[in-house]
C-alpha cells in the first residue's frame, strides 16, 4: 500500500511536483497561473500544507490532471495491462473518437488511439494544445495532416512529428474508408 505520509514519494505533493517538473514549469509559473503563492505551493508539494479541493482543482487545471489522478494508486496495485475491451472512446471533432492508452499517473508520456470515420476529422479548424512534442503514426487507412498550413497525406505506417503548439488538423483522406492513428505526446497534454 502506498505511503501518503509527509515526505513520501507517492503522496499528493510528490505527484504534483513530478507533474510540474515533467511539464517544465517552475513554482513561479504555477503560482502565476493559479493565483497561489510560491511558498504555499512549495509547502503543498512537500506535504507540509493541505490543499482544499478548490485549490487542487486549480492546480490540476494548470498541470493538465484531474483531481482523481492525484489519488491513483499507480501500477503497484492495479494491473499494468490495459485491455482494449475495457477502454472507452471519447468523441471529438467530426466523426472521430480517441482512447487514452496511458494512465493518468504517467508524467512524461501520453499515448492516444484515434479512429476517424470516412470523412472524419479533428474539426474544421487547426488547433493547438500545450507545448509537447507530438508524433502521429497511421495504423490503417489514409489521413491528411495539416501542420502550420502545410498538408501531408499519410498512409499506413507513415508518421509525422510536430509540436502540439503548432496549429494542426487531422482528417481521413479519402472520404470512403475508416482510418486509425496513434498519437504519442511528451509531456502529456490531455
Amino acid at each position: 500500500m502506498p505511503n501518503d505520509q509527509p515526505g513520501s514519494s507517492t503522496g499528493i505533493g510528490a505527484r504534483l511536483r513530478r507533474r510540474r517538473r515533467a511539464l517544465h514549469l517552475t513554482l513561479k509559473d504555477v503560482a502565476e497561473q493559479t493565483g497561489l503563492t510560491e511558498g504555499y505551493l512549495s509547502q503543498v508539494e512537500r506535504d507540509q500544507a493541505n490543499a482544499s479541493v478548490h485549490t487542487l482543482q486549480r492546480l490540476c487545471g494548470v498541470l493538465k490532471l484531474t483531481v482523481g489522478d492525484l489519488f491513483e494508486q499507480g501500477g503497484s496495485i492495479s494491473s499494468p495491462v490495459l485491455r482494449f475491451r475495457d477502454t472507452h472512446g471519447m468523441s471529438f471533432g467530426e466523426g472521430a473518437t480517441k482512447i487514452k492508452l496511458t494512465p493518468g499517473s504517467f508524467d512524461h508520456l501520453e499515448v492516444l488511439l484515434g479512429h476517424f470515420a470516412p470523412g472524419g476529422s479533428t474539426g474544421v479548424e487547426p488547433y493547438t494544445h500545450g507545448s509537447s512534442e507530438e508524433l502521429l503514426l497511421v495504423l490503417s487507412g489514409e489521413v491528411e495532416v495539416e501542420v502550420r498550413g502545410q498538408r501531408h497525406r499519410l498512409s499506413a505506417l507513415d508518421s509525422i512529428h510536430y509540436l502540439s503548439s503548432d496549429p494542426h488538423r487531422v482528417a481521413e483522406a479519402g472520404g470512403t474508408q475508416e482510418a486509425r492513428v496513434l498519437w504519442a505526446m511528451a509531456p502529456p497534454t490531455y
